[in-house]
């Protein structure tokens, strides 16, 4: 029993010793100031400008593509999007597939089933490119399952500088 007190009694002193001997060391360093670079301002980056952007959803079921279209609209008005078109086909685009029921015999026994694919079309003019890219992220974080989702962006360029306007002669 006596061991173990005097392991008990030796440790604080060691450590007391250490920790002296660490912040003498520290305190004893010179710190030298450090000098920063100055770097060049960076030109502005301009932010790009698209005149429309089309999303496109398809999905299996009519009524979860409607309600997803509600939202992605509901989304753009909180964000001061122009909504200019919405709309729906009429009919679904049907994809059939014709398979034998038995493989080995019987070619006139057939099983015939039947894909169908819902399609939801929005319209978005005039937005920024860091809009876009918020309006876009936010809607495919909530894109349902069994919908997909396809984004075709028309950007503003500027006139390149070899193309000039006419000159009026006089």
């Amino acid at each position: 029993m006596n061991v173990v007190k005097q392991f008990w009694r030796s440790a604080p002193s060691r450590s007391i010793l250490l920790n002296y001997n660490v912040t003498r060391l520290v305190s004893a360093a010179t710190i030298t100031p450090i000098q920063r670079i100055q770097e060049p301002p960076s030109p502005v980056e301009l932010d790009k400008l698209y005149k429309r952007v089309e999303l496109e959803m398809r999905g299996i079921d009519p009524a979860v593509l409607l309600s997803y279209s509600w939202f992605c609209i509901a989304a753009a008005s909180h964000l001061c999007i122009d909504v200019t078109k919405s709309w729906a086909l009429r009919k679904a685009e049907k994809e059939r597939h014709t398979l034998l029921r038995c493989v080995h015999i019987y070619k006139k026994h057939r099983v015939q089933y039947e894909i169908r694919s819902y399609f939801r079309f929005i319209h978005l003019q005039r937005l920024t490119g860091s809009t876009c890219e918020t309006y876009l992220e936010y809607i495919q974080r909530n894109l349902p399952e069994g919908c997909a989702l396809k984004v075709t962006k028309i950007e503003c360029l500027r006139i390149p500088d070899h193309i000039t306007p006419p000159i009026k002669e006089k």
